[in-house]
């Protein structure tokens, strides 16, 4: 059964592409670590220049950007799902279309 119909289903598919690769690609560099993302990061606005201090600081980069590498990786999979279904409607609506040619 066709839920939408031919353009929406193949807009939301392209969609759906390109939100996979553009958040498997940022789950990937926030897993490296990137420098470019740091602004990106949830962190405090100061930390105290003490040895301690330091030592929180990194390792809240680290769970940070652990964090954010595992949400986009949801939201990829996510986009899956979302590629999936507008797989199967516009299957449907071609199936649907083709069939009344002759």
């Amino acid at each position: 059964m066709a839920l939408c119909g031919p353009k929406l289903s193949l807009c939301c598919l392209l969609l759906s592409i390109w939100g996979v690769i553009q958040l498997a690609l940022m789950g990937v560099f926030f897993y490296i670590k990137s420098v470019a993302l740091v602004e990106d990061l949830p962190l405090e606005e100061e930390y105290k220049p003490t040895e301690e201090d330091m030592k929180n600081f990194y390792g809240d980069v680290d769970r940070a950007y652990s964090q954010n590498a595992f949400n986009c990786w949801i939201a990829a999979c996510l986009y899956v799902g979302t590629f999936l279904i507008s797989a199967q409607q516009f299957y449907m609506n071609n199936k649907s279309t083709s069939g009344t040619a002759f």
